[in-house]
This record gives structure tokens, sequence and C-alpha cells, in this order.
């Protein structure tokens, strides 16, 4: 960080995007502006919505730390090319608001932060170790949230009705607070109000537990004890015998009813914490985080020299001379010219095949030895790992986690394009931690390029593992990894560098029609190639007799068809007679044909 340098730091969450802009003077931040804005808790708003709101903030910094509520480890990138879009020129750092509420409160240092807003989340540390309990979004946790207290009242004020039909004080200040009339125009209120509109209702919560209201303090009380139970956890799970206990968040900020609430409580387990509300704003600690990172550390991603001119040089990347004149063309010759390319399909297939032939029996013996198989991909490649991992379940009666796809982005990624989630290694490597990839498993990465940092950090995370790990690519002048291994089965092209992964199966098919467009040519042969790797190995798995599947779930009357025609063929008998063997077997085909 250099004298002078602009630094904004910005922490967003379900009620506000509060904003600080520093500037550096020697070993100290002086603070120039600060501000707030509407909301920006990642999973809750669009990204047009966040850019809008990140585009209200100063233009001329130098860095920026942007951390945003429901900001997961897959979302970094897409935040960051987000950022990049706002501050082209400036360093950019992104993260979750646990990261900055960490920093603000607790510097370097060790401790426990509990943050308790419209959601609430508890973060630990302890050196280099993390700990985090809570935080789980509205749906499924931030117990002790604005959030959560303002449901439990407003189920509280039905649930009094309910039994005694008696209208609580609480019930007419709620309304009130509403503007509303009655419990009918609360329940259609509550049916439509977001996250953000419910815990807005926490102030009259806090209100009315301190004016002495039993039921309404109850809640209150319930809130501090899940909040510090949460925390005992994770100074447990941290051994931190005395540790200093940072409360963040609007809750203990605005209403010291619920702070005297969590240091009571936490007393009992935890005498010898030290509880204190935190000096320094989150957003201050985003500011902090940015200017701590190394001038290196910038997370909108600048490819390399290096790295820009081997996208280039893929071959999937080309311009295809047949197809250079596609606005030109008519329909039937677009026709003609999509089928006469199929060929190099096919020609790549078969220069492949006996490397595909080495991942069917490197496959086989991985399941047969009791591990998995996983496909890693971004975009087309992944959408296509994904659907030929969902098609195994179905079609050879295996379990669901056998065979298993993971793409960048998530399941929001496999129906839209998710911007940027291809571009982080780590979230490659840490989307087959959350899996639990062990060494009998077997991990194929897709990438037609050669070079998707996401499958790249899977790959490198796998191998890591001791997992065993196949390359799956359409460019065949360009590998991942650095050489350093043995090519696997196949031959190599002269002049082509060798992954180090335990195979690389490469499939030439050529620049696309559309130049760049691998869901094309690259996209087919990629599909043919699983769908040869994934049957081959069930059929070494025992699930296919002569080439009929005799471990299909008879889940439809389609199947079930199957199933009686399969059963009619091998054993001799008439159809009938094989549905009735069938439905004695309740319907399960491989104990049906074993019966004698």
């Amino acid at each position: 960080m250099k004298p002078g340098e602009r630094i904004l730091g910005v922490e967003g969450g379900g009620t506000k995007t509060a904003w600080v802009l520093v500037e550096s003077a020697g070993n100290e931040l002086r603070i120039l502006e600060h501000g707030r804005l509407p909301p920006s808790n990642f999973r809750l708003v669009t990204l047009d919505r966040l850019r809008t709101v990140l585009s209200e903030l100063p233009k001329q910094i130098d860095r920026a730390g942007v951390f945003l509520a429901g900001c997961g480890l897959e979302d970094r990138p897409i935040l960051s090319h987000l950022c990049a879009e706002i501050w082209p020129g400036a360093k950019i750092i992104t993260g979750n608001d646990r990261d900055s509420g960490l920093a603000a409160a607790l510097g370097s240092g060790d401790g426990i932060v509990v943050n308790a807003g419209s959601g609430s989340s508890i973060t630990g540390r302890r050196g280099d170790k993390i700990e985090r309990a809570g935080g789980w979004g509205h749906i499924l946790g931030d117990a002790g949230g604005g959030y959560s207290l303002s449901i439990e009242a407003l189920r509280l004020i039905l649930r009094e009705y309910d039994l005694h039909r008696g209208e609580m004080q609480f019930t007419a200040k709620i309304l009130h607070a509403l503007s509303l009339n009655n419990l009918d125009e609360l329940v259609r209120w509550a049916q439509t109000a977001d996250k953000d509109e419910i815990a807005m209702l926490a102030p009259v919560v806090f209100e009315a537990a301190a004016g002495g209201d039993t039921h309404v303090n109850e809640i209150v009380e319930e809130g501090a004890r899940v909040l510090c139970e949460y925390t005992e956890a994770v100074a447990s799970r941290l051994h931190l015998l005395a540790p200093k206990v940072a409360l963040m968040g609007g809750l203990f900020y605005r209403d010291s009813i619920y702070t005297h609430a969590f240091r009571r409580r936490l007393k009992k387990n935890l005498p010898d914490a030290r509880v204190a509300t935190a000096e320094r704003a989150p957003e201050l600690g985003a500011a902090l985080l940015a200017a701590e990172a190394h001038d290196h550390a910038t997370f909108h991603p600048q490819p390399s020299q290096r790295e820009i001119d081997g996208l280039a040089a893929a071959l999937t990347e080309q311009r295809n001379p047949r197809s250079q004149d596609l606005e030109k063309m008519t329909a039937h010759e677009l026709v003609q010219l999509f089928v006469e390319e199929e060929k190099f399909v096919q020609d790549a297939l078969r220069t492949a095949t006996v490397d595909l032939a080495c991942a069917i029996e490197t496959v086989t013996e991985s399941l047969r030895n009791g591990g998995r198989l996983f496909y890693v991909g971004a975009g087309s490649s992944g959408r296509i790992g994904v659907l030929d991992a969902s098609e195994i379940p179905p079609t050879f009666g295996a379990p669901t986690l056998l065979v298993q796809g993971v793409i960048a982005g998530g399941a929001t990624a496999l129906y839209r394009s998710v911007e940027g989630a291809e571009d982080e290694e780590s979230a490659g490597a840490f989307a087959l931690d959350e899996r639990g990839v062990k060494p009998a498993d077997v991990v194929i990465g897709i990438t037609a390029s050669g070079q998707t940092p996401f499958v790249r950090g899977a790959l490198a995370r796998a191998k890591s593992l001791g997992a065993k790990t196949i390359l799956l690519t359409c460019n065949p002048h360009r590998s991942p990894v650095a050489a350093g291994v043995s090519p696997a089965a196949g031959e190599i092209a002269a002049g082509t560098a060798v992954s180090t992964d335990d195979l690389l199966i490469t499939l030439p098919v050529g620049p696309e029609i559309l130049a760049g467009s691998t869901r094309l040519k690259a996209g087919t042969a990629t599909k043919v190639a699983l769908n040869v790797i994934s049957t081959g190995a069930m059929i070494g798995l025992g699930k296919v007799r002569g080439n009929l599947m005799i471990d299909l779930h008879t889940t439809s009357t389609k199947l079930r068809d199957r199933a009686v025609r399969i059963v009619a063929e091998v054993t001799q008998r008439d159809y009938e007679s094989a549905r009735g063997l069938l439905e004695a077997n309740d319907w399960n085909l491989r104990a049906a044909l074993e019966k004698p």
C-alpha cells in the first residue's frame, strides 16, 4: 500500500450497505467520506440491483474491499467481476460480511465475533484457524437475528389470538407500525413481505420486551440463548477458555436489552469471556482488508500474457474457414454445414479410443472398490457432466451419489450463465472439499480449452487428496497443467504439453462453426465421451446383460413396460407372465431375472 492511496470499504447486508472511503497516511487510515445505501445481501438482490447500488459509491479509488452478506466462496468471482466493471483500475478484494466483521472487531487478534442484524452469524479465530456457526440465511438459520425474532413475534400474535381470542397490546403496536387494521391484513402483508421488511419489526419487539411483555421477552431471551449456544460451540472448537467476544450488528448497537441478555447468559458457561461491543464498524474492517491485501491479491483475476496466449491458441477458439459467411447462408446450407462438421466429432473420438478404454478401466476399478466418480466443469462442459451423472441412477439403478456432476456456479448455472464462476481455482478446490473427495474416487475435469481455472483447481485438489484424475479437453495444443508426468495410454501429438493428471483425453474436433461456441462440436464429442466412460463402467460393474439394462428403476409406465419386455425376452415368457413375475418381486428387475 502506497501513501495517499484511496481505499473504499464496503459492507453490505439485509438492511443497508455501509461504506467508508479512507486514505492511507503512514501506518494509519484517515477517513475521508462515509455513508449508507440500500441493502446488498448477495443472495437477496439481483446482480443488476447490486450493480446499481455499488455504482453510487466513489469512483476515484485505488483499492476496494467489498464484503457482502450471503457471498459464498463460489460467488466471489462473480462479485469481483462486477466490481471490476465499476472500478476498472482498482485492486479489488471481495468476500463475506463475516470477513469484514472479523477484521473490524479483532484486527489480527484471536476471539469471537457475534453479529446480529437482520440475520446472525458467529465467527471465531485462533491463529490461522477459523470456526463458524449460524449464518445459514433466514430460511434455515439466522436464529437470534432480527428476522428470526420478528417472525417469532408475529407467530406469537396469531397463536395468542387462536388460543385465547384476546388481543395483546403488542398486537396493536405491530399493526400500528405497519399501518394495518386487523390480523387478516397482517397475514396478507407477511405473505408478500421480504426478509428485510420483516426484520425491520425488531425495534418494536425490543420495545415490547423492555416494557415488560412477558411473552415477547421470552422471544428475546431465546434469541440471546441461541447466540450464546453457538458462541460456546465456536469457543470449544477453538479451545478458547477466556475469549474476547465482540458484539456487532444493529440488534446489539440499538438495543441494550439484547446485549445484557446475551452477556448474562454467556457468563454462565463462559465466565471468563470478555464481552464488549465492537468499536470499529465492519465497513472499516473491509477497508483494512483491502489495505492489507498484497498488490497481487486482486480478486478480479487478470490473466497473464501466457494465459491469454494460451486461450487464443486453443483450437476451439479459432475461426472455422468453412463457416466464415454464416449470415449469407440459406437455411439448407446451414444444415448441410452442421451435418458435415459432425465428421470431425467422429474423427476426434476415434483418435481417443485407447484413452477412453483406459478411462473405463480406471473408473470401473475405483467404483468397484467403493469410490465415486465426479465430473467437474464450467458452462457447457459442466452442464454435460451433470446431465450424464443424473442419468446413471435411473438407467443403472446406481446410488445417486455414485456419479456426481460438479458445475462452477452451482445449480443456478444449469439454467443460466453465472458470469465469472469459472475463473477461481479455489472455488473448484472448495467444491471437492465440500463433497469429501477421497483416494478411492475418480475426478474427471472437463474443459474444452483445457485451461478453465475452476477445473484446474478441482483437479489439483483431487490429486493432492490422492484421488485419480482425468482431464478431458478438446484442445490438443496446450495442457492446463505444467508438464512433468508421462502421458497416459494414448499417443500425444508432437509439441503438445503433457498433463500432470493420471490420464489426458484429447478430442481435437477443430474450430467450431461459431467461433468459441463449445456447446457445438466440442459439446457433442464431450457428451459421447462421457457416455462411453460411464456406460462402460456400469457394464464393468455387472449392471448390463447382453445389451439390456437389468438394474433400471421402474418408476414410470414406460420403464415398467421396458422391464416387462426385458424379463419376457431373457426368460422366454409371454408379456403377461413376465409382468406377473415382476409384480411378485415388487418390480425389482434383477430379482425377477434371477428367479429360477
